[in-house]
């Protein structure tokens, strides 16, 4: 029973830590590290109340450092997805139930939890079994998650609030319901965050959600499990599984119960997905929601006016934080040619300051790529680059190594020709491909912007002129659903700059924003009428 309406406030965005020498959190971030890398961890699935170890094990290896073993997962098969689904409409009932300060104070106490005790073993979780640098896991594995779990309860809080007027006599409210059935949160690798926002979101709003992460993100995504279940998670609301992808698209899209799915991955894997879906249409007792965030082939324009330095630091960043595998990673760039010598030379000099190495190493600011197959595809393309006739030239890096780690160095390649390979298609990885236009022609080349990539997720224009920044604004409008005037095209914060794209990036359903949550929730409208009619006729109907 409910006694009050319970509200959260606005919260403020998580301090991101410096990690400079001699620092309380460095210092502790290292022992963390050390620790984690002398146990082997045995990583259950978590399905209702039971941690289920199937002994089909795979190991997890850190990509920097592919011989080490942080640990071993269990690997489940069709019957673990069933049991998820159980397990999760079995719990449904109660958690929908359940009061809503006492469903939001539970995604509130993990956030304090990753706030303080775990903080460094989130980090330490993701920057060993993800291969990122301190400071990329702190914004991601600590404030973005944080984030996520303390904006979202106040999001849901103000919709919660939004009820519609009411006239004399008739009382109206609106109540805003979790769908009819069980969410799919299928999650990426490159982020611990989007791995955690994806299934608490939809639980957030009164959802039971199978969560299966990407390989490549077990190590962290099922530390961050347990960490719900301590902050006091109900058994059942998120099942934790690690099964194959198309055997769990086989059961869980030809489920009656299926009611949405939210998703980051590939867009091939997306489109296959809405597919399958709407071939199953009538076998649900309601229209799924469908949220997805996809690819990118993110941009960087320069206008003949930007600064060179600007363009520059955006590029390095931009490019090569994380190895480029971010969805927003600048992946082309537009450069003027009366830039062009001055932005070649500072970029080049600006990449060969570039440390790369393991994560325990600080002073690194690129580690490895995600595995094999990522490694193998990023150094086909800088191969096809290398050849002669093949309408580019390599500026600095194309180095690759994967004989201790998935290592690859920052690599700028220029295409003479725009519509260049690594110009259109993702690579999700340290390449960036830069085109240089005439500088007088800024007009075309901002539709040769448009029209490059069928992604529209992030893009940045660096200009000095204010009339070429509001001309790219206006002309660029559909080309990216996250832009940026004079910054690099990454770093999306929660609560400040939504994030999302559309065309063949995705739904744009803005995770970090009350948007997202609105699709975890089926409104109902409810009338009361104090004193009812007893009469059917209108006054109309009276001729005297």
């Amino acid at each position: 029973m409910n006694f009050g309406d319970f509200y959260y406030p606005l919260p403020a965005n998580e301090p991101v830590l410096g990690y400079a020498p001699g620092s309380a959190e460095k210092k502790r971030l290292k022992e963390v590290l050390a620790e984690l890398k002398s146990q082997v961890t045995d990583v259950p699935m978590y399905i209702g109340a039971d941690e289920v170890r199937t002994g089909k094990k795979f190991a997890l290896h850190p990509p920097h450092e592919h011989q080490h073993i942080l640990g071993h997962y269990h690997e489940g098969d069709g019957t673990h997805v069933k049991k998820a689904i159980t397990a999760a409409l079995k719990a449904k009932d109660k958690w929908a139930a359940l009061s809503w300060e006492n469903r939001a104070n539970i995604f509130l106490k993990a956030a304090d939890l990753i706030a303080t005790k775990y903080r460094p073993y989130m980090n330490g979780a993701t920057m060993l079994g993800q291969s990122k640098n301190c400071y990329q896991a702190e914004i991601d594995s600590a404030c973005e998650l944080i984030d996520f779990l303390r904006f979202n309860v106040h999001f849901l809080s103000e919709i919660y609030r939004q009820q519609p007027i009411s006239s004399p006599g008739v009382q109206n409210r609106m109540e805003y319901r979790p769908l009819e059935g069980f969410v799919l949160a299928i999650t990426p690798f490159n982020f611990t965050a989007i791995g955690g926002n994806l299934p608490t979101s939809a639980a957030l709003c009164g959802n039971v959600v199978v969560w299966k992460p990407a390989h490549t993100q077990i190590y962290s995504a099922q530390l961050f499990m347990r960490i719900l279940k301590e902050a006091g998670l109900p058994d059942g609301v998120i099942n934790l599984i690690y099964v194959d992808g198309a055997l769990l698209g086989d059961i869980c899209f030809t489920h009656p119960d299926f009611a949405g799915i939210h998703f980051t991955g590939s867009t091939g894997v997306f489109n296959h997905i809405w597919k399958t879906i709407g071939n199953n249409i009538g076998q649900y007792k309601s229209y799924p929601r469908i949220v997805g965030e996809t690819g990118g082939k993110d941009f960087v324009l320069a206008h003949k006016s930007a600064d060179p330095d600007v363009v520059v630091a955006a590029l390095a960043r931009g490019a090569f934080e994380y190895q480029g595998q971010k969805c927003s990673a600048a992946s082309r760039a537009y450069i003027p040619s009366n830039l062009a010598a001055e932005v070649k030379k500072k970029l080049v000099a600006e990449v060969k300051t570039m440390k790369m190495g393991t994560v325990e190493d600080f002073s690194n600011f690129i580690n490895a790529v995600i595995d094999e197959k990522s490694f193998d595809k990023i150094e086909n393309y800088i191969k096809a680059a290398r050849k002669k006739n093949s309408g580019a030239k390599i500026w600095v890096g194309g180095k690759c190594d994967k004989t201790s780690g998935y290592f690859i160095e920052p690599t700028v390649i220029e295409a003479t020709d725009p519509h260049y390979t690594t110009m259109c298609e993702e690579i999700f990885g340290p390449v960036l491909t830069v085109y240089i236009y005439d500088e007088n022609k800024f007009d075309d080349t901002l539709k040769l912007v448009d029209n490059t990539s069928a992604y529209a997720l992030t893009g940045a224009i660096i200009a000095k002129d204010r009339n070429a920044v509001e001309t790219a604004v206006n002309k660029l409008r559909h080309s990216a659903g996250n832009f940026y005037i004079n910054d690099k095209p990454t770093g999306a914060v929660v609560g400040q700059q939504p994030f999302g794209g559309a065309r063949a990036s995705g739904t744009n359903d803005k995770a970090g924003a009350m948007l997202n949550l609105y699709r975890w929730l089926s409104a109902r409208t409810i009338k009361e009428t104090f004193v009812p009619v007893t009469d059917y006729r209108y006054p109309f109907l009276h001729e005297a």
